[in-house]
């Protein structure tokens, strides 16, 4: 069972953010994902698939949870077609999607492990859920992680054949997902 959340603040991420949001993302990534990935996977992933894209921040589509002025979560969605992956990730491509015929995107879902399971997650996913049908999408996309595919599952999200990226060498496995936006 899921203990509710103590007192949090969602606000949109501001560029000077940035270095508390990428060691948030280390630390969640550190904390949470050692169960399905190994350490030289979590790592790899570190150097670009898990970082913090400043379009996303710029675009103003970048949240953050706060508690006691502290990032405890942060997640978007993005009207570019990149999937995923931070500045360091050279594969992302900052193009602009088209409400009318593609997905908006799920990107860069990050927990701190001591807030983890606290409903965070969700309420940011639902925050962009809306803000992106908002925008005109009729429809959503993500890149999961396997820590992060019982969040999206649960939120109605299907998934597809897991896919294998080679980050330097390393590889490691995402599921892509999509979800149809009712109304």
């Amino acid at each position: 069972m899921t203990e509710p959340a103590p007192p949090f603040a969602f606000r949109r991420a501001l560029i000077d953010d940035a270095p508390a949001l990428a060691a948030l993302i280390a630390r969640s990534a550190r904390g949470l994902s050692l169960a399905d990935y190994s350490s030289e996977q979590v790592e790899a992933a570190l150097k670009g698939a898990f970082g913090v894209d400043t379009g996303l921040i710029a675009d103003g589509t970048y949240f953050l949870a706060e508690h006691a002025g502290e990032p405890v979560a942060c997640g978007g969605w993005s009207r570019r077609k990149a999937l995923f992956g931070g500045d360091a990730y050279h594969g992302a491509s900052a193009e602009p999607l088209d409400p009318a015929v593609d997905s908006a995107r799920i990107r860069a879902f990050f927990v701190h492990p001591d807030w983890a399971r606290r409903g965070l997650g969700r309420a940011l996913l639902e925050l962009c859920e809306t803000e992106a049908k908002a925008a005109g999408f009729r429809a959503l996309e993500l890149m999961a992680t396997r820590p992060g595919l019982k969040l999206y599952q649960a939120s109605g999200y299907v998934a597809d054949e897991p896919v294998v990226y080679d980050l330097d060498g390393v590889p490691i496995d995402f599921v892509p997902m999509r979800k149809a936006l009712a109304g």
